[in-house]
């Protein structure tokens, strides 16, 4: 996800990924920050897929709601993007 350009900002992004741990759950990776700049790297784990993909939906809305537009998704076809 990224903010639409504008005149005099910076783009700022905001990535999601979910990935299978070795120790039977599910890790959910927030990255976030302006692009060719400084970043922060979040991990949340979760027990089940379905809480983690329940937790990245809920993300990607909340930083819709901020301006931020989905530029690539994969993975999740069976989730309206």
């Amino acid at each position: 996800m990224q903010t639409s350009p504008q005149s005099g900002t910076l783009l700022r992004f905001y990535q999601l990924q979910i990935q299978e741990d070795l120790i039977d759950g599910w890790t959910l990776i927030r990255e976030s920050g302006i692009q060719d700049g400084r970043s922060s790297y979040k991990v949340t784990h979760y027990e089940c897929r379905e809480d983690a993909q329940h937790a990245l939906l809920a993300l990607r809305d909340q930083q819709i709601t901020k301006g931020f537009v989905t530029t690539f998704a994969t993975g999740m076809s069976d989730y309206k993007v």
